[in-house]
């Protein structure tokens, strides 16, 4: 019997309230609340339905929650599973990017954002370690792994070109023999071109109006942040590197230390990281035009980078037992996280470029620091968020709280 409308309301909105820390954290989160604990899905259902969601571009917990929803409730219920997920994250967002455009400049919020900085450090580093466990299984991963690294950060290729190389080459050197088993899965018929027009025509309308009015700003925030929504396969972390340097060095629209700031923020708000793309509007539309285009820039990278989450799902979730039975499908996959962890390793190093060194020349390939504007302080509190993490094993929030303090209270010394 599927859940009543308020049963599910209550259930997904715990889930939105409480997903910090990560899609690791809001995916074992759900699984205790949805599997073990109401049992609204089956252990094989659920993994079924995991590993689907891994197989397309978005925030993969997010899709679990839509994917979930449509499963009990259909469209309306995926509708309503997905918005409750994200959008308690989105208010938080909201809130961090317009009081970090009012205070941000003040000597003590920047001392407290350093520490903040050295912790972001190292929480890529523990993505890069956590996904290449699972990720580099045989010398082809990790070559494909290096290729990846090498081509954006020696040749500075772009992103999307890696990942469908990377594709490319999983899907020809896939083994063509008949795959295991795979959960079952609900069998629905659907008009699935039907149901990818009018989704399509719905996350398209924003840009059809912004173009008409001719606002060029928004109109290519628009345009870059819904190429961004295709190409993230492997989760936040995987398209931030592509994110973060389009950001900073093609179009211009936030600096360096405020894109670290950005994903340092997002790090400590519910639902997914890739909630930073609002982040990163907000505070663009503010440096562009004030407080009321910082309001619809935000709301407009939202709505370009979370919409395509509902296509995916509603388009393809009654297919899912195809899918997941395609073994070159599979292999693409495969070999796309295989070349993500080389995309996350360029990010790591040029996180920590930007945070250990004062100035940075980004016109080289490779990217060159100032080796005279190196920060002691900033790499004695990077020390300190790997021995946090790695060897004291602190949770994310109480990390970023240690090193705020810290970098706040060192900050102060002077003035005492």
């Amino acid at each position: 019997m599927a859940p009543t409308w308020t049963e599910m309301t209550r259930a997904f909105g715990r889930i939105g309230l409480l997903s910090f820390g990560g899609p690791a954290a809001q995916i074992a989160l759900m699984h205790d609340d949805l599997v073990d604990r109401r049992k609204w899905l089956s252990e094989k259902d659920f993994l079924g339905a995991l590993s689907f969601c891994m197989l397309l571009p978005g925030p993969e917990a997010m899709q679990l929650a839509t994917y979930t929803g449509w499963r009990l409730r259909g469209t309306t219920g995926g509708l309503l599973a997905g918005l409750l997920f994200v959008l308690p994250g989105a208010v938080v967002i909201a809130a961090l990017a317009f009081a970090y455009a009012a205070f941000g400049d003040l000597p003590l919020v920047r001392d407290v954002f350093l520490g903040i900085k050295a912790l972001v450090i190292a929480l890529v580093l523990q993505a890069l370690l956590k996904l290449s466990r699972k990720a580099l299984s045989g010398p082809a991963d990790w070559a494909l792994a290096a290729l990846s690294f090498l081509a954006l950060f020696a040749l500075g290729l772009p992103f999307p070109l890696i990942i469908l190389s990377a594709a490319l080459y999983g899907l020809v050197a896939a083994p063509s023999n008949a795959p295991s088993p795979m959960p079952t899965a609900v069998r629905a018929p659907a008009n699935s071109l039907r149901t990818i027009a009018i989704w399509g025509a719905i996350w398209a309308a924003p840009l059809a109006v912004l173009m008409m009015m001719e606002a060029p700003f928004l109109t290519a925030l628009a345009l870059f942040f819904a190429k961004l929504a295709v190409v993230t396969f492997g989760g936040a972390y995987a398209v931030l590197a592509y994110m973060a340097q389009a950001v900073v060095e093609t179009h211009g629209w936030l600096t360096a230390p405020q894109m670290i700031d950005a994903l340092g923020l997002a790090e400590t708000t519910p639902g997914p990281l890739i909630l930073v793309t609002q982040f990163t509007g907000h505070l663009a539309g503010i440096q562009q035009g004030g407080w009321t285009l910082g309001l619809l820039a935000g709301l407009l990278t939202l709505w370009m980078t979370f919409v395509p989450c509902f296509l995916w799902i509603f388009a393809f979730a009654p297919h899912v037992e195809t899918l997941l039975g395609n073994p070159r499908l599979k292999g693409a996959l495969a070999a796309i996280t295989a070349a993500v962890v080389g995309v996350i390793a360029n990010l790591s190093i040029w996180f920590a470029l930007h945070v250990l060194f004062a100035e940075v020349d980004t016109t080289a390939l490779p990217p060159r620091p100032e080796l005279s504007s190196f920060d002691p302080l900033a790499a004695a509190l990077t020390l300190l968020s790997c021995a946090l993490l790695f060897v004291a094993r602190w949770p994310l929030l109480p990390a970023m709280a240690a090193l705020a303090a810290v970098a706040g209270a060192i900050g102060l010394l002077p003035a005492l």
